[in-house]
């Protein structure tokens, strides 16, 4: 499957300042996030608790044990850390084996950044089981590496997933734009230092001098993502 760290890629178009396109995973590519929480409303009935939909915003885009841990503490639920991580892995395995929709554009994009050689990489906090079972519908031939949330010292919403995206490619986090749809997400780009594309999936999510907010990946392109490189220098 992908390597996280392969031989460094350098190439970048010619003319433009975008060496490297970082992208999420769940409710960026995929249409999963929905997904996640149906799974943990599920397991949590079983185990007695109703959780509240409020809980959805708090728990999106982040790592599971932190997910995990806040609903096992909002709900009082006797279960431990270790055994709802496996019980939501499973759960979401299920799901992703009966349909993985893409979002609208992401299919598109991925084989447009192919076609011309930008180096591209996933990012996302899920576990690596979860992201090579994505890979296999979504295309491992589009990444040059992926990084999963169990794969570095902290996921999102520090840094170091794009910081180690970044290294693996060889190239400047400041010349990376990533594509990110939950405000966690967008925490971690930026403080890398990379340009954020924001497509907000579940909570709104405000432009900033390093962010810009589109209402779909319908809206990006190459010539989108080049622009944005060319306007911050």
């Amino acid at each position: 499957m992908t390597s996280t760290v392969p031989a460094p890629v350098t190439r970048t178009a010619e003319g433009s300042a975008l060496q490297a396109v970082l992208l999420d995973m769940d409710g960026t590519l995929v249409d999963t996030e929905g997904f996640w929480w149906d799974v943990e409303v599920e397991i949590f009935a079983g185990l007695g608790h109703v959780l509240d939909d409020s809980w959805r915003h708090v728990v999106v885009g982040g790592p599971m044990s932190r997910s995990a841990g806040f609903l096992i503490e909002a709900t009082g639920a006797d279960i431990t850390l270790a055994e709802l991580t496996v019980l939501l892995n499973q759960g979401f395995e299920e799901r992703i084996a009966r349909a993985l929709p893409l979002m609208p554009g992401a299919g598109r994009l991925l084989a447009e950044l192919a076609a011309h050689e930008i180096p591209t990489a996933l990012v996302s906090a899920s576990h690596r089981r979860i992201i090579d079972r994505v890979l296999t519908s979504l295309g491992p031939q589009y990444f040059a590496l992926t990084v999963a949330g169990d794969e570095v010292p902290r996921t999102k919403p520090h840094p170091d997933p794009y910081l180690a995206a970044a290294a693996g490619l060889g190239v400047d986090p400041a010349r990376c734009a990533v594509v990110e749809d939950t405000a966690t997400g967008v925490a971690a780009a930026e403080a890398a230092g990379c340009h954020v594309v924001a497509v907000p999936s579940v909570a709104p999510i405000t432009p900033d001098r390093r962010r810009t907010v589109v209402g779909s990946l319908e809206e990006v392109d190459l010539a989108f993502l080049r622009g944005l490189m060319t306007e911050m220098r």
